[in-house]
């Protein structure tokens, strides 16, 4: 009974070796390492808030929230809340949606970097109500928005 758990953990160790070149080599990675760090840079402009425009580096990991974000902590809270629920906050309003026809003002921002091992280019905006909603989803990534 031990020599067959030794040969299994054996087997198993080979086979786990075998596998990192491959992911070193371009092949899929696992999960967690997708997941280690998130590094977005968000520029703001027109929010009717001084303090909230501008061009904004934002890093989450595992473990740390950094950058000069002026919510660093509760933007990466926020984006990790997001990945729990399995939702992608900079997919685009799907098209054909039905939306309110309201102005929510002139903001517009655009996130660019990596989130959850994916390239993320997103814009947003204000202006109608699917627009409005998306930006708020976003909130503290993205700043209250005066209208």
């Amino acid at each position: 009974m031990l020599r067959r758990l030794v040969l299994t953990s054996a087997a198993s160790l080979a086979a786990l070796g075998a596998a990192a070149p491959a992911a070193v080599a371009g092949g899929p990675l696992p999960i967690p390492l997708l997941a280690g760090t998130d590094s977005l840079t968000v520029t703001v402009k027109n929010s009717g808030n001084p303090m909230a425009d501008g061009t904004f580096e934002l890093k989450c990991g595992l473990r740390t929230a950094e950058g000069n974000h002026p919510k660093v902590q509760g933007a990466c809270d926020r984006l990790e809340e997001l990945a729990g629920e399995g939702r992608d906050p900079f997919a685009p309003v799907a098209r054909g949606q039905m939306c309110t026809q309201q102005h929510g003002g002139a903001a517009t921002a655009h996130i660019t970097g990596t989130w959850r091992g994916q390239d993320v280019d997103a814009h947003f905006k204000r202006t109608d109500g699917c627009e409005i909603a998306r930006w708020d989803t976003l909130k503290p990534v993205l700043p209250m928005a005066r209208s």
